[in-house]
């Protein structure tokens, strides 16, 4: 028999062990020093091989001295005293199996058996918590490798434990599994042994690590253990305060309790747990969790985790948290709105859901539609992410497709980068998972629709007419009703003379019944009546005659009446049915059948007419979300940006057109600086039409070449430059297969039957080809010239035009060449493909044809690009077409000899327009390339020239400049080549000769083009003589082009080039000249410099086309730094309100791009203001609204907001209208104010204080205030917001007359309004700054006009009179005009503009 020894009692504390409690409960007698604990553990292993488990009994107080120890024990000590407490309770629990059976087992073993478990139990859960603590406090100081205690850290155990906490959870689960009962007496386990294990699992979860993947056995023996635990203490509640404890100061184990749940719930029965943890979270106040923030992510994790385990059991308990959805904690929605959507996924998903199923299905997805819109933007996300997953999972009913849709569209518009993709991302959910079709064009949905809701339309009226009027007893009744009470009434009335009584009443109640009915078919309603009041009497209380008779006998009668007849007649209709003979059954089904066939009929018509009804309006749905998508496809934000354009691409391939443009507008999204924006569109097309489902590659081949000619059909220049880099890509990745490649061959030299288009195509396809390998157009050089430039040119231009710029590819880079080894690739004059293009060119000449012009532009450029002696081909065509101009003109005079002379209003003499804008447009042409020819390639050469004879002559004469070095010359020649001058100067050097060149020989009387100088000035100066449009523009265009030659031909002709931009009546003129101009302002910037403000001037002009023209030549202009933007960008901020949506597109380009270069916006933002608010200005007050609320989105720095409110307070001073009260005020709401920004506000009250009368200007002030009072701050910083505030309203109160008043001490005096001066009177209109009246409130105006208004004061020069003639020559010298401008509009050079190099290109 075992000595159990005094009672073991588990204690609260460690040390409650070392006191006596008087009770004569089990005290450690002593507590071992350190180091007598290794021959105190040796004894307890010699005791436990003899005795066993109960060893402990006579033990424990060695153990227990390693706990009191456990910081300072060796590391030793430590697993010496694990290994031998896991052995005691292994070997413990495997007797214990065998002693519990036992049913002869003693009082005094048992009670031994029972201490020793619980001291075995106590010991090996205070190593396990011990371990534990150790673990954590070592990952620290891991974490702060610079703190102190390194020497312990190091001498810890941490690994080991690692590797046994498992097995020893293990042996406390088995442990638990045994019928501990019987050791306390058949009664259920001790509380506190219980609490025990699980505490040590507790703790054990507290360690944030736990998470990790390599502690997954860890995790699965801690729910284990925890489970057999609540199995046999059964305490739900305390398990539930912890867990929730644990997830509100915890957020790591949400995910682990989350799974640990699901697993007693479905393993182990313990379903109330879920119910009573969730309840628990329920009941939690919504305002304190706000307020404490530790505990919402652990909550949120745990039930959205638990829902997608158990959706079942928290669907059951989802209303004790239903009221979280209103509480403020965007968290704790989004977490129950997620257990919504695992309910509708997993639960509430099917057809053959039952009623109530049905109802809390459309709740829940009604709470989720009224999300969407939620404040937050986290949940408006996270709904839409659900319903992306519900749709998926195809758990979203069809009545309620087209409400999510809507939702999802509407979502588009959302201010939120995340609500944006997500809503994309469901509509992308949407297409591919829809029930209606694989094509969803709405085109095509819209025929069959109407067709079938006509056939609908016309099957009911067909049902409506065959269908039989059916009248029922009930109806019957109330058509006699009238009549039978008249006969009723009559009983209660004396027999007349001659009535006597006949009737009497059947023996029975049956055949009294038929007898009453039969005499109501007869319409005998008295004798009827008369005898249901006898058989009332007389069946009195047998059906059908009972009734009170003597309360309302009339009411008793008329009411059995009413039944008898009534199932007299359902019983007869039903009788006369059940009494025809068998032989009419089979007729009488068919006839039934053939009733019961056109409502089935009607009911598939209505049905699919439904279907299609949907399928419409699905499709125009996201027809709609295709036009919202296709605007943020050029968002910051690289996320959105690849959503719209994988949802373009899956759009298209469910067959909707209007997808196509937004394929294209992607194109442009290939230059993206963001390479994952640019992989997102090469995947894009990629998918589109490289990934093709034909079996062959020549079918695939064929597929591509279609897919990609549908493409370029009236594509733009940009959109086919773009396509270019996306086929280059390709190529050089050989993606595009020689099968492609082969076929377009094919197709361009007609072996392939196809239209002229499909032609042109297979050419510009080649060349975007050529570009990733040039060989491909290289080999085939031949083919080209000989079949896109044969005599059959002419009959297809456009197919020639599209050849050269093929062969153009063969140029290469037109930039110098910084290798001086690489020759450039040049063809002589002989080749054929000179021959042939001058051939064209010249036979071209002579007939009209509105695509010869830009054929001839590609060739000159051609020519000049691979042409040796490319000026010499080009005089010769200039000659040959010239020669054709004249003998044209010449023939013209001899066949009108004989009549009178007389002038064409469509040409100069008898010549054809068109040749004459040929022959202008051929020269302007063959001048710009000369100058390019000159300035890239003639260049380039020379200094590869250059450097070869460098590189031979030091190579030669390495042994003399030696020498010359160690001479004073030498020296400095060296420092000169240090410093990198030599080079420079032979840059300098031959950029002077090709200058030299262009000033001194291409205009003068020897070369060429000064013959065609006379012609040019003549249809400039002369609109009204050469009226043609084509002509004016053709001459503009080349009168620009010929003024790049020569700065001195430039500066004698501005003038003239400037008065036809400005006041030329023809649309194209203007914008061909305001892109000379642009040229010419990087060509020669200090000439153009003073012609600025004429510039800024066609941004107001009244045709959309040049104002988008000047937008585009201005954004060029001003992001060089080629002009000058302060005071006058005001006019491209103008552009932001433009009625069209292009030139709106334009301006904010520019904006955006200048937000780039460091602070220029926030430096021209006070005078755009200024001009923009100035009443001369004539913006209208939305409009400005409209325009700060973009400029002020560029406004981010902290700096920059500060200072920009102190300026537009002090703008409030010289401010002259409530207008621009207005305007300031409203400009300050823009601003992201700050509490420095309130202090700024603050400093300069008395700057508007005397402004707040006007309700708009308070109310502005009011607007910023509570904005800044909802973001929060620090306590100063609102009460100095209720300072402001209250100063506010005090001045808005009192009015203008109390304003200086409400500030103390404040001598601001008032602002006087400023005269405006008068200037002098111009015919132009206000186009720009420069015409607007000088007042105190604008800018000041810059120099150049400055000097203008000098000049006026002396006396004008004599200026060459520049006459616009009319067309009708007689009368022009009383008709003329002067097209001169006047002295005052004349501009005066300022400060040149410094060229940044010598030799910058055009």
């Amino acid at each position: 028999m075992a000595d159990a020894g005094p009672q073991f009692q588990l204690p609260l504390a460690a040390a409650d062990l070392l006191r006596d409690d008087g009770r004569g409960h089990y005290v450690v007698q002593e507590v071992l020093p350190p180091r007598e604990l290794p021959p105190a553990l040796v004894a307890f292993r010699a005791a436990f091989r003899s005795r066993g488990a109960l060893a402990v009994l006579q033990h424990f107080d060695a153990v227990y001295s390693v706990l009191h120890h456990f910081r300072t024990a060796g590391s030793n000590v430590k697993e010496d005293v694990l290994e031998l407490m896991v052995q005691v309770v292994s070997r413990h629990s495997s007797e214990l199996s065998a002693i519990l059976s036992d049913s002869r087992l003693s009082l005094a073993n048992r009670a031994a058996h029972l201490n020793a478990l619980k001291m075995n139990c106590y010991l090996l859960t205070s190593l396990v918590d011990a371990f534990e603590m150790e673990t954590c406090k070592n990952r620290l100081l891991e974490a702060d490798p610079g703190g102190k205690n390194k020497k312990n850290h190091a001498r810890t155990s941490g690994p080991l434990w690692e590797e046994e906490r498992e097995p020893v959870l293990q042996l406390l689960t088995q442990l638990l599994q045994l019928d501990l009962r019987q050791l306390w007496g058949g009664l259920s386990v001790e509380e506190e042994f219980v609490s025990l294990m699980m505490g040590s699992c507790y703790r054990i979860l507290e360690n944030p690590s736990i998470s990790h993947q390599r502690y997954r056995g860890t995790r699965e023996a801690v729910t284990h253990l925890l489970a057999r635990a609540l199995l046999h203490c059964g305490q739900m509640f305390g398990a539930t305060l912890k867990i929730t404890q644990m997830l509100q100061h915890f957020e790591h184990v949400a995910p682990v309790f989350a799974q640990a749940v699901s697993l007693w719930a479905n393993e182990y029965g313990l379903k109330s747990l879920v119910g009573e943890l969730l309840r628990e979270i329920g009941q939690k106040c919504p305002q304190d969790l706000a307020r404490e923030a530790s505990g919402l992510k652990g909550y949120a994790t745990f039930i959205t985790e638990l829902a997608e385990q158990i959706p079942a059991l928290v669907l059951s308990n989802m209303s004790v948290l239903l009221h979280h959805l209103d509480g403020e904690s965007y968290m704790m929605r989004n977490a129950i709105l997620a257990a919504m959507a695992e309910a509708l996924m997993q639960v509430l998903n099917g057809d053959e859901l039952e009623e109530a199923a049905r109802g809390t299905r459309d709740k829940f997805l009604k709470m989720l539609q009224a999300h969407v819109c939620d404040v937050h933007s986290f949940v408006r996300s996270r709904v839409l992410q659900l319903f992306t997953r519900i749709v998926q999972h195809k758990a979203l009913p069809l009545t309620q497709f087209q409400a999510v849709v809507s939702l999802a569209v509407g979502r588009l518009k959302d201010k939120s980068v995340l609500v944006v993709k997500n809503a994309i991302q469901l509509l992308a959910a949407f297409l591919s998972n829809n029930p209606f079709s694989c094509k969803l064009s709405s085109a095509d949905l819209a025929e069959p629709l109407k067709k079938e809701v006509q056939k609908l339309q016309e099957m009911r009226d067909r049902v409506r007419s065959t269908a039989a009027p059916v009248v029922t007893p009930e109806e019957e009744w109330e058509a006699m009703l009238p009549e039978v009470r008249a006969a009723t009434q009559q009983l209660f009335q004396p027999l007349q003379e001659g009535e006597e009584e006949v009737l009497e009443v059947e023996e029975t109640v049956e055949s009294t019944v038929e007898q009453i009915t039969g005499l109501l078919r007869k319409l005998n309603y008295k004798s009827a009546a008369r005898l249901t009041q006898k058989a009332l009497c007389r069946f009195q209380g047998k059906e059908p005659f009972s009734g009170p008779m003597e309360e309302n006998e009339e009411a008793t009668i008329l009411d059995v009446l009413k039944r008898l007849y009534t199932v007299c007649c359902a019983g007869s209709c039903q009788g006369e049915n059940s009494e025809d003979p068998p032989n009419d059954n089979s007729h009488n089904n068919k006839e039934v059948a053939q009733e019961e066939q056109p409502q089935t009929e009607l009911v598939k018509q209505e049905l699919l007419v439904q279907y299609l009804q949907d399928a419409y309006n699905f499709s125009v749905k996201i027809t709609e979300a295709l036009n919202l998508i296709s605007k943020v496809m050029y968002e910051n934000s690289v996320s959105v940006v690849q959503e719209a354009i994988e949802f373009f691409v899956t759009v298209l391939q469910f067959g909707m057109p209007q997808a196509l443009l937004g394929v294209r507008r992607m194109l442009p999204l290939i230059w993206s600086k963001e390479p994952g924006i640019k992989e997102a569109v090469l995947n894009a097309y990629r998918r589109l039409y490289l990934s093709s489902s034909e079996d062959s590659e020549r079918a695939k081949a064929h597929s591509l070449v279609h897919s990609l000619s549908l493409i370029m059909v009236d594509a733009s220049l940009g959109t086919i430059q773009c396509l270019e880099e996306i086929i280059s890509e390709f190529v050089q990745k050989d993606e595009i297969k020689p099968a492609v490649i082969q076929l377009l061959w094919e197709r361009f030299t007609e072996k392939s039957r196809c239209s002229s288009l499909e032609r042109r195509a297979a050419v510009m396809l080649l060349g975007m080809m050529a570009r990733g390998k040039p060989e491909i157009i290289g080999s085939n050089l031949d083919i080209l010239v000989t079949v896109g430039l044969s005599e059959k040119a002419c009959e297809d231009y456009r197919l020639a035009q599209e050849v050269c710029n093929v062969l153009s590819k063969l140029a290469g880079n037109p930039k110098p060449a910084l290798d001086k080894n690489s020759v450039p690739f040049r063809l002589p004059q002989n080749h054929m493909l000179f021959s042939c293009l001058s051939e064209t060119v010249s036979k071209g000449f002579g007939q009209p044809s509105t695509h010869w012009i830009p054929f001839m532009e590609a060739a000159v450029t051609l020519i000049y690009q691979l042409a040796e002696g490319a000026e010499e081909l080009c005089a010769h065509i200039l000659q040959v077409c010239s020669q054709q101009a004249l003998e044209k003109l010449q023939e013209s005079d001899g066949q009108n000899a004989g009549d009178s002379p007389r002038r064409d209003s469509d040409g100069a003499g008898s010549l054809p327009t068109f040749m004459l804008v040929h022959l202008v447009s051929l020269v302007g042409q063959v001048a710009m390339q000369q100058v390019a020819y000159l300035e890239v390639s003639v260049s380039a050469e020379l200094r590869r020239r250059r450097l070869l004879k460098e590189e031979k002559t030091k190579k030669n004469s390495d042994s003399n400049k030696k020498q010359q070095r160690s001479q004073s010359t030498g020296n400095e020649t060296t420092m000169e080549e240090e410093l990198g001058l030599v080079g420079a100067t032979a840059d300098d050097t031959e950029a002077e000769l090709i200058r030299n060149i262009c000033e001194t020989e291409l205009l003068d009387g020897k070369h060429l083009f000064s013959a065609f100088v006379p012609l040019l000035l003549q249809i400039c100066n002369n609109p009204g003589l050469y009226s043609d449009s084509a002509l004016s523009a053709a001459a503009a265009l080349t009168l620009g082009k010929i003024c790049m030659i020569s700065s001195e031909f430039c500066e004698s002709h501005l003038r003239l080039l400037f008065t036809m931009m400005e006041k030329s009546t023809l649309p194209g003129v203007r914008s061909n000249l305001i892109i000379a101009a642009g040229d010419l302002a990087i060509r020669f910037p200090n000439l153009v410099e003073p012609w600025t403000s004429h510039l800024y001037a066609r941004l107001r002009d009244p045709c959309p086309s040049v104002r988008q023209t000047a937008g585009l030549v201005m954004t060029h202009l001003i992001l060089k730094d080629m002009v000058k933007v302060k005071g006058q960008v005001s006019e491209m901020a103008a552009l932001l309100i433009d009625p069209e949506e292009a030139i709106v597109g334009v301006a904010q380009n520019f904006f955006g791009e200048l937000s780039n270069k460091g602070n220029a916006i926030y430096n021209l933002l006070p005078d755009i203001i200024s001009h923009l608010s100035s009443p001369d200005c004539g913006i209208e007050e939305e409009s400005f609204h409209t325009i700060m609320r973009h400029l002020f989105s560029y406004i981010t720095k902290d700096k920059q907001t500060e200072s920009l409110v102190e300026k537009l307070c002090q703008r409030f001073r010289t401010a002259r209208t409530e207008r621009q009260y207005r305007d300031l005020s409203h400009c300050l709401t823009l601003l992201p104010v700050s509490e420095r920004g309130l202090h700024k506000l603050q400093d300069n009250f008395d700057c508007f204080a005397d402004k707040l009368q006007d309700p708009a200007v308070y109310n502005c002030f009011q607007t910023l205030l509570a904005r800044f009072c909802r973001a929060g701050g620090k306590p100063e910083a609102k009460t100095l917001a209720e300072e402001l505030e209250q100063k506010l309203s005090a001045c808005h109160n009192r009015g203008l007359d109390s304003a200086e008043t409400c500030q103390e001490g404040s001598q601001t005096p008032m602002p006087v309004p400023a005269k405006r001066k008068t200037i002098a009177s111009s015919r132009r209109q206000p186009l720009s700054p420069a015409n607007r009246d000088d007042d105190d409130f604008v800018t000041p105006q810059p120099r150049n006009l400055r000097n203008q208004k000098r000049d006026q004061k002396r006396p004008p020069r004599k200026k060459v009179m520049i006459t616009f003639s009319s067309s009708d020559e007689e009368n022009s010298s009383e008709d003329e005009q002067s097209a001169e401008l006047r002295d005052e509009e004349t501009p005066t050079k300022t400060t040149p503009i410094t060229r940044s190099s010598a030799r910058r290109l055009r």
